[in-house]
C-alpha cells in the first residue's frame, strides 16, 4: 500500500520535472526506475527513496541550454544522461575518499537563499507553460521578457491557463487541508478527464501525448567532447546540490527511525543510482522529501516500497502509456509551481532577518545571483559566499581580553562584564580562531593594541589558545617577529589551555623551546598563579 501511494506521487512528478528539465516527459519514469532499484540494491537506508528532483532540474535545463545548440530532444537526453553518469561518479569518488560531509561546506543561510532562488527560476520558467504557450528564453530575466511578451501578443490560451490555475489552487489547498490527500494524483485525473471530454487539445492545449512503450535498453550517451568541460563542472554543482539534500535527508529520517547510516555508503549508493539512471536515458537524481515522507506515513518500513513503485511505474511503460495520453502540460507546470511554492522558504528568510542581518544578507546575494545569472552561475556564487562567509570569521575572529568577575569561577570576556578585574602587569587575551596565514596580522596587530590599552606597564602577556586548533607557518613567522618586539620592551609571552598537537607544532617549529616549557600552561589560573608568584604581585582571588 505504501509503494501504490508512492507512485501516485512518482508518475507525475517525475514527468513534470523531467520538463523542467528539458527533456521528454517519458524520461522522468525511466530515471525514476533506475533510481529507485539501484537504491533499494547499494543503498544504506531503509527508508529513503531517490528520483528526479526539483531543486536539480533548473540545474540540468541549464546545463542542457548551454550544451545543446541544435535544441533536438534526443541532444537532450544524451546530455543529460552523460550529466548523471558523471555526477554519479563524482558522489562515488567522495564516498570511497571519505568526504561524506563535503557538503556541509555550503553554509544553511545560503543554501536557503540557493534554493529560493531555485523556486524563483521554476515559476519563471513554467509561467508560460501553465498560460499554454511556449518561450525561447534560457536564463530568467529572458524567460520574464518572453512571457510578458507573450501575453502583451495575444499568446495565452485561455483553456489551458484555466486547467492550469485550477490544478495549482487545488493541489495547495489539498495539500494544506491534508498531505496524506493525494492531491497531485486526483489533480492529474482531473486534467486528464477534462481535456479528454471536452476536446481541448483540439483547440490548442498542449498535451504529454502518448509515452513510448516499453523501457529502453542501458546506452552510452553520445556527446560531442567540446561538451565535456561545461557538463563536468555543471555535475560538480549537480553532485554538490544532490550530496547536500541527500544527507541532509537521511540523517533526519536514520534520527526518526533509529539507524546508524554511514554517510559516506550514502552517497556512493547515491552515486550508483545516478549512473543508473544515467545508462538508461535517464538524469540526475538526488534523495526526494516529499516520496520518502508518503512511504514512511504510509507504513513502509523497508526498500521494497520502492521496488513495488518502480515495478508499478514500468507496467505504466509497459501497458498504459495511454492513460496519460491526454496530460496537459498546463498541469504539469501548475505541479511543478507548487513545489516551487514549497520550496521558498518566507519563514527562515524573515527569522534571519531578525536575528543576523550579516547571513540575511549572504541569503538575499545567493537568491538574486540564481535569479539574475542564472542557476549554474547562481550555484557558484552560493558555494563562493558561503566559502568567503567561513574565511571571513577566521581572517577576522572574536577575541577578547580575560579578567577576574567576583563570585563567578573562571576568567571572563571584560567587554562583556567591565566589573572584571584584571591582574596588574598581566594581559590574558584570547583569540577565537586558529592562527594561519590570512590572520597572524591581525592577531599581531590586536596583540599591540591589547598591551597599548593596558592601564598598567605589561609585564606577562598570556595567549589563552584553547579556540587555537592549529599554527602554520606564516604565523610561526609572525610569533617569532612578535617575541623579539616584546622581549624589547620586556614583556613575557606565554600560552594557556594550547592544544597538545598545536604543541607538537609548536615543537617542530622550534619555537617552543624559544619561548619556554615554564610558559606553557594547562589553565588559564595556572598561568595567573605561576605570573603572580614570579613577580611576587599583590593579587587576591575573591574564592582564594
Amino acid at each position: 500500500m505504501a509503494g501504490i501511494a508512492v507512485t501516485a506521487l512518482m508518475i507525475p512528478h517525475g514527468m513534470a520535472y523531467a520538463e523542467l528539465a528539458g527533456v521528454p516527459a517519458v524520461t522522468g519514469l525511466y530515471t525514476t526506475i533506475t533510481s529507485v532499484l539501484a537504491y533499494a540494491l547499494f543503498g544504506p537506508s531503509r527508508v529513503l527513496l531517490l528520483g528526479p528532483d526539483s531543486s536539480l532540474a533548473p540545474l540540468i535545463a541549464a546545463a542542457i541550454a548551454i550544451a545543446a545548440s541544435d535544441g533536438e530532444p534526443a541532444t537532450a537526453i544524451a546530455i543529460a544522461g552523460m550529466l548523471a553518469l558523471m555526477t554519479g561518479g563524482f558522489c562515488v569518488l567522495a564516498g570511497l575518499s571519505r568526504l561524506g560531509s563535503i557538503a556541509e561546506l555550503l553554509s544553511r543561510p545560503v543554501q536557503l537563499g540557493y534554493l529560493n532562488g531555485l523556486a524563483i527560476v521554476m515559476v519563471l520558467s513554467q509561467a508560460s507553460k501553465l498560460a499554454g504557450f511556449s518561450v525561447s528564453g534560457d536564463t530568467p530575466i529572458e524567460q520574464t521578457r518572453d512571457v510578458v511578451t507573450g501575453v502583451a501578443d495575444g499568446l495565452v490560451i485561455v483553456s489551458a491557463l484555466l486547467i492550469g490555475l485550477a490544478a495549482l489552487i487545488s493541489i495547495l489547498v489539498l495539500t494544506r487541508i491534508s498531505p496524506s490527500i493525494p492531491a497531485v494524483l486526483i489533480v492529474v485525473a482531473g486534467a486528464i478527464i477534462t481535456v479528454r471530454v471536452l476536446g481541448l487539445a483540439d483547440d490548442g492545449v498542449a498535451i504529454v501525448g502518448r509515452l513510448p512503450s516499453g523501457f529502453p535498453s542501458p546506452v552510452w550517451p553520445s556527446v560531442e567532447l567540446a561538451m565535456v568541460p561545461s557538463l563536468m563542472l555543471a555535475s560538480l554543482g549537480l553532485a554538490w546540490v544532490t550530496l547536500s539534500d541527500t544527507t541532509a535527508l537521511s540523517r533526519g529520517f536514520a534520527a526518526r527511525t533509529g539507524e546508524r547510516v554511514d554517510p559516506n555508503r550514502e552517497i556512493i549508493a547515491l552515486g550508483v543510482s545516478n549512473v543508473a539512471a544515467g545508462a538508461f536515458s535517464g538524469f540526475p537524481v538526488s534523495a526526494s522529501t516529499s516520496r520518502t515522507t508518503i512511504a514512511y506515513s504510509s507504513g513502509g518500513n523497508t526498500q521494497l516500497v520502492g521496488v513495488v513503485s518502480a515495478v508499478l511505474v514500468l507496467a505504466l511503460l509497459v501497458a498504459g502509456g495511454g492513460l496519460v495520453e491526454y496530460l496537459p502540460s498546463t498541469a504539469l507546470a501548475a505541479i511543478v509551481i507548487a513545489a516551487a511554492i514549497k520550496l521558498f522558504d518566507a519563514h527562515q528568510v524573515r527569522w534571519l532577518y531578525s536575528v543576523r542581518r550579516s547571513e540575511f544578507a549572504l541569503c538575499s546575494a545567493a537568491t538574486v545571483g540564481v535569479v539574475l545569472l542564472g542557476v549554474l552561475n547562481g550555484l557558484a556564487i552560493a558555494i563562493g559566499l558561503s566559502l568567503a562567509n567561513f574565511i571571513r570569521r577566521v581572517w577576522r575572529p572574536y577575541d577578547a581580553v580575560l579578567g577576574r568577575v567576583d563570585q563567578r569561577k573562571g576568567y571572563h570576556d571584560l567587554s562583556r562584564h567591565p566589573e572584571g578585574r584584571e591582574v596588574p602587569g598581566l594581559v590574558l587575551f584570547r583569540f577565537d580562531a586558529p592562527l594561519f596565514f590570512a590572520n597572524s596580522d591581525h592577531f599581531e596587530r590586536r596583540v599591540r593594541a591589547v598591551i597599548d590599552d593596558s592601564p598598567d606597564r605589561v609585564r606577562r602577556l598570556v595567549i589563552a589558545a584553547e579556540a587555537i586548533t592549529d599554527i602554520d607557518t606564516s604565523a610561526v613567522a609572525m610569533l617569532e617577529a612578535l617575541i623579539d618586539d616584546l622581549h624589547r620592551i620586556h614583556v613575557e609571552l606565554a600560552f594557556a589551555e594550547l592544544k597538545g598537537p598545536v604543541k607538537d607544532r609548536l615543537i617542530q617549529y622550534g619555537l617552543y623551546d624559544e619561548i619556554g616549557s615554564t610558559h606553557f600552561h594547562p589553565t588559564i589560573g595556572a598561568a595567573v598563579k605561576s605570573y603572580v608568584r614570579a613577580h611576587e604581585v599583590d593579587w587576591t582571588n575573591w574564592d582564594d
